[in-house]
């Protein structure tokens, strides 16, 4: 599966953990994110991401900030995304079967490491239930 990522200078370590997960289940990943600590403006790196879904250039995508907020609502701004904020892995897991999510929004700041990887591993592993929630997915974009 080809996967985007992203992360703002909270979310290196997320995302360098989160990578090497991906690449071991053999995911095709492209990194959109900063590599350091130095401080950077998260939309920077939101951005490429949410264009990746939108283009076709990824099926599902990870976005790492400090609190989740700021890069959930720039990826949102596209009305192919659905953004979610999980902060665990049941919430992953509700985000895709209920809502399709295609962008797991992670708060860096307020999970572990481990937590993440495990958010993500849930996230792309659960398939969307459509049905009745089909119909509210379609009723999301403005």
């Amino acid at each position: 599966m080809k996967i985007s990522i992203g992360n703002d200078h909270a979310g290196p370590d997320y995302k360098k953990a989160i990578v090497d997960f991906l690449k071991n289940a053999n995911h095709e990943i492209t990194n959109h994110g900063t590599n350091d600590e130095k401080s950077v403006d998260y939309p920077d790196f939101a951005h490429p991401v949410a264009q990746d879904i939108v283009n076709g250039n990824a099926e599902l995508a990870v976005v790492i900030c400090g609190s989740a907020q700021g890069v959930s609502m720039t990826v949102n701004k596209y009305a192919e995304v659905r953004g979610a904020v999980c902060w665990t892995k049941e919430i992953a897991f509700l985000a895709r079967q209920h809502n399709n999510a295609n962008i797991i929004c992670i708060p860096a700041r307020f999970t572990s490491i481990t937590q993440a990887v495990e958010m993500v591993e849930t996230f792309i592993n659960t398939k969307f239930e459509g049905g009745r929630h089909d119909r509210r997915v379609q009723k999301i974009s403005c």
